[in-house]
């Protein structure tokens, strides 16, 4: 028994030990981390106060703690930074949908400031700038080296006024010169209309108007056809749309999906992750759905992208998206300013991340570059061609009603406005094809 005993005692003693030779360096690493974070702050407030003192000229001290703040933010990430009072009141301009200034989205690579993708309708769209530019120059001054903020508040202007800014483009041989008239930005996050048999629904932004805005413009293509058998299917066009709201993509999507996965994010720690569902009902009604991306599609467009392909409720078609796999939350500081923090990673219903990859179509197709016509092609094109039924004394076709010919000339009317698309736009083109092809297999197909 008295062996027992000191056995056991003899145990406690060596778990004693052991705990304290595990637990004590644990908590001198901890202590000593604490003590260099510490230092560090210390050697901030000296080179903070020799700056004050030495700088060869007077400097405000809010704007070197906003610039430390600033630099903190942008080391971790493109797109974590600090929003002063009067940006962070911008950005809840551009939630809202209308604001001033050239009409791109931009972020920063490398260093330089590229393209995200120019937004419909405005004078950077207007002036011939396209996703994955770079921007080199604002009005002759170099932008290398400036933060991305920095280099925005080089843009913007008053209303009206005129910006030269240098671009360097892929395929291009030198730099060249773009010339933007700053205006009114007013966002349409939707604009809805219907192409033959097809609606197509232009998603250029996802702000607060974009789901309510996307349903209302589709219930009325529905309803000018004559109701939902009326149309072929659906283009969901996101091509150059930079992204905007998680709550909008998610409900964009599910708009369109019965149940399932629609996207879910992981933060640092397992507790921090999310996963959103679908709800039932679909506004399309089974009708069949391609969605067209390009380079200029990022975030919540690559989210609405990933869960309808994913799901097998849309063929994707285009090109590689951006590839912004990642969540910024906005976190209202003291002040009226807001930091903008990069929290999660997002992942389509299959588990893949799209980050740096983008989201790949399932089948590419290329939007073919603009080349001018050459003089002899316009005059024949012009010339009208003469058939059969131009021929006098020709004979009638006696194998079909009035009824029919009037048909097959609609039909003809149809598919010469179909050809004419292709010129104008190949890519949208091509999606109402597709889903013309599969409307003519039946709905069972």
């Amino acid at each position: 028994m008295k062996k027992f005993v000191m056995a056991a005692v003899a145990g406690t003693v060596a778990g004693v030990v052991a705990t304290t030779q595990i637990a004590g360096p644990l908590l001198a690493q901890e202590a000593e981390k604490t003590t260099n974070v510490y230092e560090q702050l210390d050697l901030f407030g000296d080179i903070f106060e020799r700056i004050r003192a030495q700088y060869v000229e007077d400097v405000e001290p809010g704007d070197l703690i906003e610039a430390a703040i600033n630099g903190m933010l942008t080391s971790l990430d493109p797109h974590s930074s600090y929003l002063s009072p009067k940006d962070a009141e911008k950005m809840r301009e551009q939630t809202r949908g209308e604001f001033g200034g050239l009409g791109i989205e931009v972020t920063q690579e490398e260093g330089f400031v590229k393209v995200v993708s120019p937004i419909d309708e405005t004078p950077a769209a207007e002036a011939g700038i396209e996703a994955g530019d770079f921007i080199t120059h604002v009005d002759g001054e170099s932008l290398l080296g400036l933060g991305l903020d920095d280099a925005v508040e080089m843009m913007r202007g008053p209303v009206g006024s005129e910006i030269i800014i240098t671009v360097v483009r892929e395929g291009e041989p030198e730099p060249f010169d773009v010339s933007i008239v700053r205006d009114t930005i007013q966002l349409t996050a939707v604009r809805a209309r219907t192409v033959g048999q097809t609606a197509v629904l232009r998603l250029t932004t996802f702000n607060e108007q974009t789901y309510p805005k996307m349903k209302e413009g589709l219930e009325q293509q529905i309803e000018d056809a004559g109701g939902i058998d009326g149309i072929n299917g659906i283009v969901i066009d996101m091509r150059n749309n930079p992204g905007g709201l998680l709550n909008q993509a998610i409900a964009v999507s599910d708009a369109f999906l019965e149940e399932g996965e629609i996207v879910s994010t992981r933060g640092r720690d397992i507790e921090d992750g999310d996963r959103v569902n679908a709800t039932p009902g679909d506004l399309a009604m089974g009708k069949p759905i391609v969605v067209l991306i390009n380079g200029g599609s990022a975030s919540a467009s690559e989210i609405v992208a990933g869960a309808l392909q994913d799901h097998r409720r849309a063929i994707v078609i285009g090109t590689k998206s951006f590839g912004k796999g990642s969540v910024q939350t906005v976190m209202p500081l003291r002040g009226d300013g807001a930091m903008r923090l990069t929290t999660a990673r997002y992942y389509t219903p299959s588990g893949r991340s799209i980050q740096a990859l983008g989201v790949s179509p399932d089948i590419v197709v290329a939007q073919p570059p603009a080349a001018p016509e050459a003089e002899e092609d316009e005059a024949l094109s012009a010339r009208p061609l003469r058939s059969e039924a131009d021929l006098r004394g020709r004979l009638n076709n006696d194998s079909l009603t009035d009824d029919q010919i009037k048909q097959i000339e609609e039909d003809r009317e149809k598919a010469r406005i179909a050809a004419e698309l292709r010129e104008e736009d190949y890519q949208l083109a091509y999606a109402i094809d597709i889903l013309k092809g599969l409307s003519a297999l039946g709905p069972n197909k």
